[in-house]
């Protein structure tokens, strides 16, 4: 099995290096099968739960796609609006979209792309143009912060009914154990009572009627009622009909004799490097990611106390730490082709030479986002966060121009 994070897909070739894992699952005959496959392990939970619901912009629920007229229509006639036939925008044509003045207003569920997108310094400014913004969340983010309404939120791990949905497939029920604090409702209410207001009544605010309208427009999950999932502790997609079990793994058919439907193809790719380039003025490789004891922007974790916990640092080798004379726990200037910050070094000898790693967890205290490059592919429109070119200074160093 190829099990992949982030570290393969925040690049600008992103499909591309997904392709190639593709290529050699096929070659060497590890798809189809029990034990085998390929597993693009998630980075937050229910990321492949909202994927499979339609949060995609050119999917609808069940990965059916939104220029197709046949599947689109029944979405039509379920949802008495006509859906529109053409793909919407990525998180990065979004901003590409704000740029030329084409995207003037957001609603934001959820996220905080002020501290968690590519070059925080465009971010920032394209956010800022905005002549509206709603931002529905946990905590008081930086991007809420900005935001012309902020709609207090539940926790929908604990305070939320519904489904999850993990890397295997599984969809699992979420059930509610506590009542939102204060001010803050579901998701779900919000979103049905914001309809309520603008003159659209939609009925009762229900996880499980939301599941089953699902169920009845995505034939990957139309066997899974919520009495099932109880009863069978969660079910694979694609799950039929209601006597179906759900597919323990994909693309079995590819070894049945005739083989169903179309062959899985190959698809060669092309060695292309970072974007972001190493020179004399920018020899070292910075790469980013996640620390086992801290999330994302740190909204949720930030506040959190950990046997693990430290600050954010620039984690670099034995070997640079040597080459560069930086001692353990020195502040540094660490600098890119777009901005600057600093942080203490800290030496990790699990790094190679030429290679730094640095986390997002910190955004208030070390905004590492101000470095990294928002160089996208062009066919998932993901950012390149993992190929940044930086220079590490000592802080007495004067500031180069």
């Amino acid at each position: 099995m190829l099990c992949w994070t982030l570290g393969i897909t925040e690049h600008h070739n992103a499909v591309d290096n997904v392709l190639a894992l593709i290529s050699l699952s096929l070659l060497t005959g590890h798809v189809g099968r029990y034990g085998s496959g390929l597993n693009p392990l998630r980075g937050q939970n229910n990321v492949q739960g909202g994927g499979d619901s339609g949060a995609l912009p050119d999917r609808l629920p069940g990965f059916q796609y939104v220029e197709n007229d046949a599947l689109r229509a029944k979405f039509d006639a379920a949802w008495g609006v006509p859906v529109p036939p053409k793909r919407g925008w990525n998180l990065s044509q979004m901003f590409d979209a704000m740029e030329r003045g084409e995207l003037k207003a957001a609603y934001v569920i959820g996220e905080n792309p002020v501290q968690s997108e590519a070059d925080q310094k465009r971010t920032k400014q394209l956010i800022a143009s905005l002549d509206f913004m709603v931002v529905q969340d946990l905590f008081l983010t930086a991007t809420a912060e900005m935001a012309d309404v902020v709609f207090p939120a539940s926790a929908a791990w604990a305070e939320s009914e519904g489904t999850v949905t993990n890397s295997e497939r599984r969809v699992q029920r979420v059930r509610k154990a506590l009542d939102p604090p204060g001010e803050a409702r579901d998701d779900l209410w919000i979103i049905y009572e914001l309809a309520r207001r603008m003159g659209h009544d939609w009925g009762e605010a229900s996880a499980e009627a939301a599941w089953n309208e699902l169920r009845t427009l995505s034939p990957a999950h139309a066997g899974m009622s919520y009495a099932r999932l109880e009863a069978l502790g969660g079910i694979q997609w694609p799950c039929w009909d209601e006597q179906h079990p759900g597919e323990m793994f994909l693309h079995s058919r590819l070894w049945e004799d005739p083989i169903v439907g179309a062959r899985a193809p190959f698809v060669p790719v092309d060695h292309d490097p970072p974007i972001d380039r190493l020179d004399d003025d920018f020899p070292i490789r910075l790469t980013t990611g996640r620390r086992l004891d801290a999330y994302n922007t740190g909204v949720q974790s930030g506040a959190l106390r950990s046997p693990l916990g430290r600050g954010e640092t620039l984690d670099i080798s034995p070997e640079d730490a040597e080459r560069f004379g930086f001692a353990e726990g020195e502040h540094v200037r660490i600098t890119s082709r777009r901005g600057q910050i600093e942080a203490p070094i800290r030496i990790d000898p699990g790094l190679r030479p030429g290679l730094t790693f640095m986390t997002f967890h910190f955004q208030d205290d070390v905004a590492t986002n101000v470095l990294t490059i928002d160089a996208t592919d062009p066919k998932s429109g993901t950012a390149e966060f993992k190929a940044t070119a930086i220079r590490v200074e000592r802080l007495g160093e004067p500031v180069r121009a």
